[in-house]
């Protein structure tokens, strides 16, 4: 698996082309809390970040750190009810945050799918944030739906490392899905082996819903009815 995992790499060649400027102030906030950063750019003007492991509200705080830190800008899917609170919404966007489009076609997915390809074809800069597993519980596996955006829109995909216990955010592993799910998963779940949560109880296993048995599916599902990708 090692040498799938070399031979997807072999297509980013360092030095990464979109170089980023970061803010110092950022930077020092999370070094005196203890944190450490490894980025090294990103070898493409569109992506999809997938964030792991999510088991903390904290999480969100230490990303938005992290991409202040680094100069990353990215979008996240976030409900659309939540634009309509005043400030809340606007603080929301400010962020990176895109509204969910209940009927766009294909769902979510499609929906990222679209925005992904127009961004190609118009030459602009779009990486999306998202967290496979969709909520802060412990479930069954990961929900599919990042695998389908970065397969079907033909874009990279960056592992982000959240670990807790080494306290690093690690943003260095990138890589084009094959279409082959299993070899896949299998390669991210080896890039994330050892990685540590805030509460290590609640990560989830590195796996696709669908790969495990339905009646666990379902109960992931219902436990992570939230508008992650």
């Amino acid at each position: 698996m090692a040498s799938d995992r070399d031979a997807m790499q072999v297509r980013f060649e360092k030095p990464h082309p979109v170089q980023l400027v970061g803010s110092p102030t950022a930077r020092r906030l999370l070094r005196a809390l203890g944190w450490t950063q490894q980025f090294e750019g990103l070898p493409s003007l569109q992506g999809v970040f997938v964030v792991y492991p999510h088991t903390s509200n904290w999480d969100f705080v230490y990303a938005v750190m992290a991409k202040w830190a680094l100069g990353v800008q990215l979008n996240f899917w976030a409900k659309d009810t939540l634009f309509k609170v005043p400030l809340l919404g606007r603080w929301i966007r400010w962020l990176g945050g895109i509204p969910t489009v209940r009927n766009a076609p294909g769902g979510l997915v499609g929906q990222a799918v679209a925005e992904l390809q127009a961004a190609r074809r118009e030459q602009r800069y779009c990486w999306l944030g998202l967290s496979p597993e969709g909520t802060r519980k412990r479930t069954a596996g990961w929900r599919s739906g990042f695998y389908q955006t970065a397969l079907q829109a033909g874009v990279p995909l960056c592992l982000v490392k959240l670990d807790y216990g080494r306290k690093e955010m690690v943003a260095t592993h990138f890589f084009q899905l094959s279409g082959d799910a299993e070899s896949d998963m299998a390669v991210i779940a080896e890039s994330f082996a050892g990685v540590q949560g805030f509460r290590p109880q609640c990560a989830s296993p590195v796996v696709l819903l669908r790969a495990v048995p339905e009646a666990q599916a379902s109960a992931s599902r219902n436990e992570g009815s939230r508008s992650h990708v």
